[in-house]
C-alpha cells in the first residue's frame, strides 16, 4: 500500500509554521497575563490541527507531543487545572521543539534527532495529577493507560492466507530475513483509520518488505476493516524492535508480532501466485541506514521557498500575460502589413506598439514584483520570544514595541535580514539596556524598552532597532580602537564622533571585556554590516549618550530588477544603481584639492570627496585633463561621493544576473546586466566604494 505524501509536505511545513506563529502570539499574551484565558481555545485548536495533520503525514515525534498537549489544555479549557507559569513554561518548551522538528522537516523532510520523550512524560504527569505540583521532580510516566501487552501469542488467531510460500519462507532464512505475521489493533475512538494504518505500513516498509495483508491494502485503504488488520513482514530486523517501533504511532492499541517460523504452513486453501524479492529486503536496512547518514550530513531538503499570494494578485499577473499575447500579434500583423503601406504610416504604428508593450512590461513587473512580496511580519514574530528569554537570562526588564509588520518586502530580502536583526536586537539588550539598578540610578524607569520598526520610504524599506539604554560612549569605542591598533591615537584626534562609532563594523571589535553567552567574542556588527550590504542595503547608527542608540537599516524592495543610469567610461558601458544617486553635475577640474591623498572638492558648502571610476575599474584613460568632469553624486547613509563618467547615457530598467562564483568578491561590481542590443554592462555597487 504505497501512498506518496511528500507532495503534502510543502503544505503541511507552510501551515505548521503559521500555526506556531499564531501559538507564540499567544503565550506570550498569556504569560503577562495567565488569567487571560480568552485566547487558550486558539492554542487547543492549533495543537489538535497539528496533531490530526502530523498524523496523517506519519510524523509520530510532532502526532506525540501535540497529543499530550491537547490533554492539558482541555483540562485547562474545562476549569480543571489552573494555568500558572509552569504551564506556560512546559508550553513554551513544546514550542521550541515543534518549532524544531517542523524546521528539520523542511531541511531534511524528517523530523529529526530531538528526543522530546522527557516533555511527553511532563505534560502526562501534569494531566495525570491535575496540578504542576511534581512537574519539577524526576517521575516515571504514570501506568493508567499502558498500551494493553497481548495475550499468548500462540493462541493469536491470523487470517491471512500461507499456502504456496514455502519457497519463500526457506530463501528468507538462508539470506537472514525473518518472516512475521503481525497484527495490529487500532483504539476504538481512531478517527482516521486509513491515516493511521498507512503509518504503520509506512513504518514497516523502512525496515523490510511487506508481502501482502489481511484485509486487502485496497480495502483498508477505503477504511473497509473493523479495528484490526494484518500484515505477512519480512525483515532483518528481530520482533521486539519491530513492536516497539510500531507502538510508538498514536492510536495503537495493540501489536502482536510472530515468527513465520512457528506458524503451522500446511493450510490448504486457493494458491496464490505471490513475488517478493528477499534480496531488497536485506539491503532495506542498509539503505535506511545510508540515507539517514546523508540527511544527517547535511542534505538539501525535499522542500522548496514558497510564498503564499493574494489570488487577486495572480488574477491581474494573467491579465497582463494576456495583454502581452495581444501585443505579441499586433506585431506580428505589423510586420506582415509593413510592405502594403506607406514608411511613416508603419513607423507610427510600431512606435505606438513598442510604447504599449513597454507600459505592458513595467506594469508586468510591478505585478511579479508584488507576487514575491511578503510582509516582514513572519520576520518580525520570531523577535518578542527572543526579548522575553533573553531579558529573563540578563536579569532586566525589557518590553518589545512593533510596528509596520505589513510593510512588504521582496521575499529573497526577508531570507536575509533575520540573522542581522537578531544580532542587533541582541546587541540591544546585552549593551545597551541598563540593569534595572543602573537605570534607577540614572533616573529611568526599571523597565526598558526595545523598539522595532519597518516603514516603505521610495523605492526602499527601512527597519528601524531602537533601544532607550545608555547609548554609544564615543570614548570608550576610540581607546578600544587604539588598543586594537585599528587606528593611531593621531586619527582617533581628527575622528567625529559618527565616524568612530562607525568602528562597531569592524571585523573582531567589540567594547566587552567580559565574554558571555550572548556576545563580547568580537562576532556581531560586523556580520550585521556584511550580510545588509550583500542585498545591496545599508546600516547606519544613531546613539545619544545616556538616551539610547537606533540601527537604522535601508533595504532594496527588490533584487531582481532595478532601475538604473547607463555611463560610459571609454567605450564601456556600467550600470549605476539609481537608488544610490543623489544627483548629477559638473564639476571644473581646477576646483578638485588633495587632501590626506584623496581628491576632494568643496560642493554646496560640503566637502565631496571625488572617486575616478576608471582608476578603480582599472579601465584606461588619457593623460590629458578635460576642464569639465560630468560627475554622478552617489551616497550611503549620509555619506556622499562624487564618481567621475565619461558620459550619460539615460535611465534604464535592467535586470540583474549574478557573476558566478568564479567572479565574486570583485571590488565595486554588483554583477551584469544584459543589454537591449545583446551586449553585456557591469553593475557598479558605489557602497563598496566608500
Amino acid at each position: 500500500m504505497h501512498m506518496d505524501m511528500s507532495q503534502y509536505l510543502e503544505i503541511f511545513i507552510d501551515e505548521s509554521k503559521e500555526h506556531l506563529q499564531t501559538m507564540n502570539e499567544i503565550l506570550l499574551i498569556l504569560e503577562g497575563d495567565v488569567e487571560n484565558l480568552t485566547h487558550l481555545g486558539e492554542i487547543f485548536r492549533i495543537a489538535h490541527t497539528l496533531k490530526g495533520m502530523s498524523g496523517t503525514m506519519g510524523f509520530t515525534k510532532v502526532a506525540d507531543l501535540t497529543h499530550k498537549m491537547e490533554n492539558v489544555l482541555d483540562l485547562v479549557r474545562n476549569g480543571i487545572l489552573k494555568v500558572d507559569s509552569t504551564i506556560v513554561d512546559v508550553l513554551f518548551e513544546c514550542f521550541d521543539a515543534l518549532e524544531e522538528y517542523i524546521e528539520n522537516l523542511e531541511k531534511t523532510g524528517k523530523e529529526g534527532d530531538l528526543d522530546s520523550s522527557e516533555l511527553v512524560k511532563k505534560l502526562a504527569i501534569i494531566a495525570e495529577s491535575k496540578s504542576t505540583s511534581g512537574t519539577t521532580t524526576k517521575k516515571t510516566e504514570p501506568k493508567s493507560t499502558p498500551k494493553p501487552e497481548p495475550t499468548s501469542q500462540g493462541d493469536e488467531d491470523f487470517h491471512i492466507s500461507l499456502n504456496d510460500i514455502d519457497s519463500i519462507i526457506h530463501k528468507a532464512f538462508e539470506l537472514g530475513v525473518k518472516p512475521y505475521l503481525i497484527k495490529v489493533t487500532l483504539d476504538p475512538g481512531c478517527m482516521l483509520k486509513a491515516a493511521r494504518a498507512f503509518i504503520v505500513f509506512n513504518t514497516l516498509e523502512r525496515f523490510g518488505e511487506i508481502l501482502k495483508s489481511y484485509p486487502l491494502a485496497e480495502e483498508i485503504e477505503d477504511e473497509r476493516f473493523d479495528e484490526s488488520f494484518e500484515i505477512l513482514y519480512f525483515s532483518k530486523l528481530d520482533e521486539v524492535y519491530t513492536k516497539s517501533e510500531l507502538l510508538r504511532i498514536s492510536e495503537i492499541a495493540e501489536v502482536v508480532v510472530k515468527p513465520l517460523s512457528d506458524v503451522e504452513l500446511s493450510v490448504e486453501e486457493k494458491k496464490e501466485d505471490v513475488e517478493i524479492d528477499l534480496e531488497q529486503v536485506e539491503s532495506k536496512e542498509t539503505d535506511v541506514k545510508s540515507k539517514e547518514d546523508n540527511q544527517n550530513k547535511g542534505d538539501k531538503g525535499k522542500t522548496s521557498k514558497t510564498v503564499r499570494v493574494e489570488i487577486g494578485r495572480l488574477d491581474n499577473l494573467m491579465n497582463l500575460v494576456s495583454e502581452l499575447i495581444i501585443i505579441k500579434t499586433r506585431l506580428e500583423d505589423l510586420d506582415t502589413k509593413n510592405n502594403n503601406t506607406n514608411e511613416q504610416g508603419s513607423k507610427n504604428n510600431m512606435n505606438e506598439a513598442i510604447e504599449y508593450l513597454e507600459r505592458i512590461t513595467t506594469s508586468l513587473h510591478d505585478a511579479v514584483m508584488k507576487v514575491r512580496m511578503v510582509p516582514v511580519e513572519r520576520t518580525f514574530n520570531r523577535f518578542p520570544r527572543l526579548v522575553r528569554d533573553l531579558s529573563r537570562e540578563l536579569g532586566k526588564n525589557i518590553k518589545l514595541f512593533m510596528s509596520g509588520e505589513e510593510t512588504e518586502v521582496d521575499r529573497t530580502v526577508i531570507d536575509e535580514i533575520g540573522d542581522p536583526l537578531i544580532h542587533l536586537i541582541r546587541n540591544s539588550l546585552d549593551h545597551g539596556i541598563e540593569s534595572p539598578a543602573e537605570r534607577e540610578k540614572a533616573g529611568k524607569e526599571e523597565t526598558g524598552f526595545v523598539a522595532l520598526r519597518a516603514y516603505p520610504d521610495g523605492n526602499t524599506v527601512v527597519i528601524e532597532v531602537e533601544d532607550d539604554g545608555k547609548g554609544i560612549n564615543p570614548e570608550v569605542i576610540k581607546r578600544k580602537a587604539i588598543e586594537k591598533k585599528l587606528i593611531t591615537k593621531e586619527e582617533s584626534e581628527i575622528m567625529t564622533d559618527k565616524e568612530l562609532i562607525n568602528l562597531l563594523f569592524k571585523a573582531g571589535f567589540s567594547t566587552v571585556d567580559k565574554v558571555t553567552d550572548l556576545s563580547g567574542r568580537g562576532v556581531g556588527l560586523d556580520v550585521v554590516k556584511s550580510k545588509i550590504e550583500a542585498i545591496n542595503g545599508t546600516v547606519e547608527v544613531i546613539s545619544n549618550l545616556g538616551q539610547g542608540s537606533k540601527f537604522v537599516i535601508r533595504l532594496p524592495l527588490t533584487l531582481a530588477i532595478i532601475q538604473a543610469l547607463m555611463v560610459n567610461l571609454n567605450q564601456e558601458k556600467f550600470a549605476i544603481p539609481l537608488n544610490n544617486i543623489k544627483e548629477i553635475t559638473t564639476i571644473e577640474t581646477n576646483k578638485i584639492t588633495m587632501v590626506q591623498d584623496q581628491e576632494v572638492v568643496l560642493y554646496r558648502n560640503k566637502t565631496l570627496p571625488i572617486i575616478r571610476m576608471k582608476q578603480v575599474l582599472d579601465i584606461e584613460h588619457e593623460h590629458e585633463e578635460l576642464s569639465e568632469l560630468i560627475v554622478v553624486i552617489v551616497k550611503k547613509g549620509d555619506v556622499e561621493a562624487g564618481l567621475v563618467v565619461d558620459s550619460l547615457i539615460g535611465q534604464q530598467e535592467i535586470v540583474i544576473k549574478s557573476l558566478g562564483k568564479y567572479l565574486t568578491g570583485i571590488k565595486a561590481i554588483a554583477g551584469a546586466t544584459i543589454l537591449g542590443n545583446g551586449s553585456v554592462a557591469l553593475i557598479v555597487d558605489p557602497n563598496q566604494l566608500f
